[in-house]
């Protein structure tokens, strides 16, 4: 199978193009519901973190402006924070992509773009009353991404879900709670369909939902990826630095 490159983790300018309203999908009751209820959830299981995994990081607290450090913290609520910051990033993105249809987008495909940003928004907010102390509103920079293009939009959304469900297969091995680790393995399952979705889109009837570039062939497993590879991508369209410094020598 052939695939046309797409050069998505190049330089861009910094201008920043996040849509003002959320998508419908935030808005409607049901999604209300089910964000309520994720967060009523991780209120119950996620609180009270222990302050051994909270050393040399003080909270950054609430939005902040462009361009500020965002320090992780240590241990597993670092890497929960690491989590948090690509659900922003997802969810933004989505909203951006609901908010302003690609030319020619069919009912079905807008269907399936809002359920997954619908997806995004409650790991968002999931993550969010876990962690939010920890990491601010961040601000993202989308201009690399021709959002009136169907096939720019899907590479993106595309790379997108492949490097986040990479990111937790990576993250994982570092949780030390049973807890979190099964919580981070029931999102990753919904991202891990969010990336085969999109990649049907783009390439409908053949192997690219699974293909050989997706899971690797000697383990029948999907790619896996160390933060000190996906921070960098995120990076480039987050306006704030994020430094996972100490979070890295936590878990080295």
């Amino acid at each position: 199978m052939t695939e046309k490159k797409h050069n998505f983790f190049s330089s861009m300018e910094k201008v920043t193009n996040r849509p003002d309203t959320v998508s419908s999908a935030a808005a409607s009751r049901r999604s209300f519901i089910r964000v309520a209820g994720a967060a009523a959830v991780t209120g119950g299981l996620l609180t009270a973190c222990s302050t051994a995994d909270e050393t040399s990081v003080q909270p950054t607290g609430s939005a902040r402006a462009a361009g500020d450090v965002v320090n992780l913290p240590t241990g597993d609520v670092g890497i929960l924070s690491f989590a948090y910051v690509l659900e922003q990033l997802e969810a933004a993105f989505y909203e951006m992509v609901v908010a302003k249809p690609y030319m020619g987008m069919t009912a079905n495909q807008k269907q399936i773009l809002t359920d997954i940003g619908g997806h995004e928004i409650i790991h968002r907010e999931f993550f969010r009353v876990a962690v939010g102390n920890f990491v601010p509103n961040l601000t993202f920079d989308f201009s690399g991404i021709d959002f009136n293009d169907k096939g720019s939009v899907l590479q993106a959304a595309a790379d997108f879900e492949l490097v986040g469900v990479g990111a937790y297969n990576g993250a994982g091995k570092y949780l030390k709670s049973a807890d979190y680790l099964t919580l981070a393995g029931k999102i990753v399952s919904v991202e891990t369909r969010h990336h085969s979705i999109i990649r049907e889109l783009q390439y409908p009837r053949l192997d690219a939902f699974a293909g050989p570039t997706i899971v690797t062939s000697d383990t029948g497993l999907h790619k896996a990826y160390e933060p000190t590879y996906v921070l960098p991508i995120a990076q480039k369209f987050i306006k704030e630095t994020i430094s996972a410094s100490a979070l890295l020598a936590s878990v080295s």
